[in-house]
């Protein structure tokens, strides 16, 4: 009988143990499950942020297309993500899916929500007449180059103030800075000529914008923003790795 009183209160204990551990283990199990849901929640409200912002900022009234933008925040966070970006609150887009006497530029200041500019652009003269549908990374293709830029320094040039772009897609942009692809004004960029003649006038592959406005655009979009050009062009969808790398992760 003295055994069974010894033993009575060394069973209540252990059982105590084997209960506590069980409900130590379970809790545990439980939380592991809920740290891991934030991770599809992230991903699913950058997508939502990116549809968020665009329809926030009413940009479908401006004319960019929501894919253009969409594509230009993917690039921008994957340029962020590998440091390339000095200046993250300018991002900027040209859209070619929109014709030449459109205003197609747009930048936007993603951190006060706020379109800055939105102004006509040129072309290159072999890309196309009003709307720019060939595109190419070659030497004296006179052609515009597709695909994420990151800003450079500036300079006084033979178009007078000048913007460095520099091409961060391999195959499809990285020759700009020996082509001489840089943002300048131009007084053929203007909405009179657009009217007379049904299309803005061409650049060797430059994106060049209105005299009036450039020294503005310039100065803001300086040192280390993002620049995207965008068309829905097949090539550049296939072989942009910058846009694919998100796709095929998600």
């Amino acid at each position: 009988m003295k055994l069974k009183k010894a033993i009575r209160p060394l069973i209540f204990i252990f059982t105590i143990c084997i209960f506590a551990f069980l409900i130590t283990t379970l809790t545990t199990a439980e939380n592991k499950t809920v740290t891991h849901q934030p991770v599809a929640a992230d991903v699913k409200s950058d997508s939502v942020q990116r549809e968020s912002l665009y329809d926030n900022m009413r940009l479908d009234s401006t004319g960019l297309s929501r894919e253009a933008f969409e594509n230009a925040l993917v690039g921008y966070q994957h340029l962020q993500e590998n440091g390339r970006i000095k200046n993250p609150d300018v991002l900027s887009i040209i859209d070619f899916s929109l014709p030449s006497t459109k205003k197609r530029l747009f930048v936007i200041d993603l951190k006060n929500k706020i379109l800055l500019f939105n102004t006509l652009v040129s072309h290159g003269r072999n890309s196309g007449k009003d709307i720019a549908s060939t595109f190419s990374n070659k030497m004296n293709s006179f052609k515009s180059s597709l695909g994420f830029y990151i800003t450079g320094d500036t300079y006084s040039g033979e178009h007078g103030y000048s913007l460095r772009l520099e091409g961060e897609e391999a195959g499809i942009n990285d020759n700009a800075l020996s082509r001489g692809i840089v943002m300048h004004s131009a007084d053929y960029v203007n909405e009179n000529l657009g009217k007379m003649q049904g299309y803005i006038g061409r650049s060797l592959g430059c994106p060049a914008i209105p005299e009036n406005v450039h020294r503005k655009v310039i100065e803001r979009i300086r040192n280390g923003t993002c620049l995207f050009l965008y068309s829905p062009d097949k090539y550049y969808s296939a072989h942009t790795k910058i846009l694919t790398r998100d796709s095929s992760a998600s």
